[in-house]
């Protein structure tokens, strides 16, 4: 990664690090990385997840019991947990692009901290970022941590999140490099009979990332199984080839923390499922067009639900006009899901249904409620397009002992129903004048 753009970015953060915590009245956070939990009635750890307010100060993501100490104006200090053990792999110190913008102290033993959170606090106000239940169970309770998760300083820094720097943007683009690779992967896998476990591993092997790093379950949906929304079951039953429909992959990577979130359905041959997916992923790539600044991005949803209602009137689903569908709910059914959302530290990053940098809760149109980001669409901002189309069996059992049971044509519904659905889904980033499409531009590499 390029140094001169991670000190511009790292710049940037505590310029904007520093206006907040002096708007809010802190002069230190103290920022924890999260701590292993033990499984019940166990002696081994989930998985760790690191807290991502501690990797949006430093791109540390695997690293338990270490912490960020910001002090307004200051180099941050970065206290890395480095213990004597020869159970577990234990990190080098770093030495890295980042590493010289931080004063960096090692920790032999988790209790270490407490002496450089206590130095100076006597006339500091602190606060602390992190989860208070991990810190806890580690019988560090009572220690000068500051105020646990302040809401209006939150807010202001999920609120700052969205507006990305370079050194990101680099970074989410490297993210979609990865998993484009790993999705082309996954297709030949799938043209060549595989199992959705052993796609997911052929995707994980061209990722060169496990399931730990990945920053989600991987969906890995053959048939029917597409129209799982959240499908992480992973089948290891090879399916004849007779028998092979269709495959839907949602799957990401990482990139120092970043994530890449992209989805693509395939049809085993050619065909009607074919050409729905083909029309499909022409109606995503004019949605990628409409993220323009100054459009709330609830008016692209509404239009998302329209191009849902033109292709089921195209497809024949639907005995009535893509006008007619959207007005009386009736696309809700075959779209249940929002269009897209933020992308970041997180798959589905922070601040997209806050009202202002303060705080508050714009919530998404009622009809739409699972729509995640009710916020204005604005330059530097990276989002997911992702529209869908599904056969959901639960949703279509109730579409059918309903008034709107009459606008369908299921003998049409029941030809596509083993296909499971479609989903066709980019990472975007909103510049001034133009979009940029980072997962398009890593498939024509």
């Amino acid at each position: 990664m390029d140094k001169n753009l991670y000190a511009d970015h790292i710049a940037t953060l505590r310029s904007r690090y520093d206006d907040i915590m002096e708007q809010c009245g802190f002069d230190t956070l103290n920022v924890f990385s999260g701590a292993p939990k033990v499984q019940f009635l166990d002696d081994n750890y989930y998985p760790f997840k690191v807290n991502p307010q501690f990797k949006a100060l430093v791109p540390v993501t695997d690293n338990p019991h270490s912490w960020v100490i910001y002090r307004r104006g200051q180099k941050p200090k970065l206290l890395f947990y480095r213990p004597v053990d020869f159970w577990h792999y234990v990190p080098p110190a770093p030495q890295t692009f980042w590493s010289d913008h931080y004063d960096i102290e090692l920790l032999s033993k988790p209790a270490d901290a407490k002496a450089f959170l206590s130095a100076d606090s006597s006339h500091e106000r602190a606060a602390f970022l992190g989860e208070i239940s991990s810190f806890e169970q580690q019988g560090l309770d009572g220690w000068p941590i500051g105020i646990p998760n302040p809401e209006e300083l939150l807010a202001r820094l999920h609120w700052a999140r969205a507006y990305k720097t370079p050194y990101e943007f680099a970074c989410l683009r490297e993210a979609n490099r990865i998993a484009v690779q790993a999705h082309r992967a996954a297709e030949a896998a799938f043209r060549n009979g595989a199992s959705e476990f052993e796609i997911n591993l052929a995707y994980q092997q061209a990722a060169g990332q496990g399931e730990n790093r990945m920053p989600y379950g991987n969906i890995i949906a053959l048939n029917e199984h597409a129209a799982i929304l959240h499908y992480t079951h992973l089948s290891d039953q090879r399916l004849p080839e007779a028998d092979l429909k269709t495959f839907l992959i949602d799957a990401g990577a990482d990139c120092n923390g970043y994530c890449a979130d992209i989805t693509r359905t395939y049809a085993f041959r050619d065909g009607e499922f074919a050409e729905l997916v083909a029309a499909m992923d022409e109606k995503e790539q004019e949605l990628v067009a409409g993220l323009k600044p100054g459009l709330p991005y609830p008016d692209l949803h509404r239009e998302c639900h329209h191009k849902v209602g033109q292709l089921l009137s195209q497809f024949g689903v639907i005995k009535t006009s893509a006008e007619s569908a959207v007005e009386s709910g009736l696309t809700g059914t075959f779209m249940p899901h929002g269009l897209g959302h933020f992308l970041g530290l997180q798959v589905h990053d922070v601040g997209g249904h806050q009202t202002a940098p303060e705080g508050g809760i714009t919530p998404p149109p009622v009809e739409y409620p699972f729509l995640r980001t009710s916020r204005t669409i604005e330059e530097n901002q990276v989002f997911t397009i992702e529209p869908g189309l599904y056969f959901i069996d639960s949703l279509l059992a109730e579409l059918k002992d309903s008034d709107l049971a009459k606008e369908v044509n299921w003998d049409k519904v029941d030809a596509l129903r083993p296909f499971g659905g479609v989903r066709i889904e980019d990472n975007v980033i909103v510049h001034k004048d133009r979009v940029e499409n980072m997962t398009r531009d890593c498939y024509t590499k």
